[in-house]
């Protein structure tokens, strides 16, 4: 990467390339809602209404999930303990419900473990419920611990009514927060996380095959479908390739097949069509910042830490790289003192910064030289043309 130098203002405009399209207009889908995420970075790669309010259905239960192995950390419950199944776990959940199920029975007393895979691999709603009751005692309860710890989590657009992701009026949650808790669990449980990838569980007699169609793929290792008819088919999937990983985010797709073959080839996009670029303090020379009223009128800077940006591999030809400085640099400056920041931006992307630091000292001048200093300013200052009405004479 190649960059030059020139100052504009206060500002180092450094330029990585020639112009080309950005990856928004480069990559479309047909899903309604779409993100892709670098895992790495949390970068958000592509957004198709990623911010905006969803049906996650199932993918839900990703939260369900993540919540209990919260409280298993915490302490507050344990993998051995176990739950009784209420009734109304099994007439909603179960198999009289129609929907997903682990197959529980009424007074069956399945562990936390034993009902982590129902939530994880089996998709079961019964299994939600009874984790729900016998954390909180209600599903009401629970969901609204959700939503709390969600918002603790920074997933602001968080609104969860249930534990299962069934139909509930207010029930919402955005692509982008859930590509987010996929990153958290993947990063905080990965010894649950493992779990994610099992092709399927048996809890007594019955046993249900995962239906995340990406683990057929080579890399992939998780999360979550979910279907509703008010949603359409989503997934939240992850996979790692040659080092990389990404995650994917996609709803409200027609049919189970359809979602199956997008899941595909939005992760393909994802894996290959992006690549993480390091722009290191090595590789980047930047102008010297100027130093009001200091015994040097500038200060060498440098990054103080690499800085990491993941991008289309087509929209890197048009990056764009500056030097900001939000005020002006006063005398005296320590050498490693933050001066600045350097933002680098991609179309269609969050711009990703870092902080910018002084090389050296700068001592401040004196009583006599801050006099020099402002009669010169007085100076240029008197020096300066009219403004061309007054030239004009009037």
């Amino acid at each position: 990467m190649k960059f030059w130098r020139g100052i504009v203002s206060a500002a180092a405009a450094i330029c990585v390339g020639t112009a080309m399209s950005a990856s928004a207009q480069i990559i479309d889908t047909p899903a309604e809602f779409a993100v892709i995420m670098d895992h790495e970075t949390g970068q958000i790669l592509y957004s198709k209404r990623g911010d905006e309010l969803m049906t996650p259905a199932s993918m839900t239960k990703m939260m369900t999930a993540f919540v209990v192995f919260e409280l298993i950390e915490r302490g507050e419950i344990s993998l051995t303990d176990k739950f009784t199944v209420s009734e109304d776990a099994w007439r909603r959940g179960g198999f009289p419900s129609g929907t997903s199920t682990m197959g529980l029975k009424p007074k069956d007393t399945p562990t936390v473990e034993e009902l982590l895979h129902g939530v994880i691999t089996m998709s079961g709603n019964d299994a939600c419920i009874v984790l729900a009751e016998g954390i909180s005692g209600s599903e009401a309860a629970f969901s609204a611990r959700m939503t709390q710890i969600a918002h603790e989590l920074g997933l602001s657009s968080v609104n969860f009514v249930n534990s299962t992701g069934l139909e509930g009026e207010g029930h919402v949650v955005s692509a982008v927060d859930l590509a987010k808790l996929a990153k958290m669990t993947i990063d905080k449980y990965p010894q649950y996380y493992a779990w994610y990838s099992l092709p399927s569980y048996t809890w007594r007699e019955y046993t249900q095959a995962n239906r995340n169609p990406l683990l057929e793929v080579a890399g992939a290792d998780g999360l979550k479908t979910g279907h509703l008819e008010s949603s359409g088919y989503g997934l939240t999937a992850s996979a790692v390739r040659d080092g990389v990983r990404r995650t994917i985010v996609i709803n409200g797709l027609p049919t189970m097949a359809a979602r199956a073959q997008e899941a595909e080839r939005l992760m393909r996009v994802a894996i290959q069509s992006f690549e993480l670029k390091t722009i290191g303090p090595e590789t980047v020379t930047l102008p010297d910042v100027p130093v009001w009223l200091g015994n040097q009128t500038s200060v060498p800077v440098s990054l103080a830490e690499p800085v990491k940006v993941v991008g289309h591999k087509a929209a890197f030809s048009k990056a764009k790289a500056e030097l900001v400085l939000d005020k002006t640099i006063r005398a005296p400056v320590k050498k490693g003192d933050v001066v600045g920041t350097f933002v680098v931006t991609l179309d269609g992307q969050e711009p990703v910064t870092a902080p910018v630091i002084a090389e050296a000292d700068i001592r401040k001048l004196g009583f006599v030289g801050q006099a020099i200093a402002g009669i010169g300013t007085l100076m240029k200052s008197e020096n300066k043309p009219a403004p061309e009405e007054e030239l004009k004479g009037g």
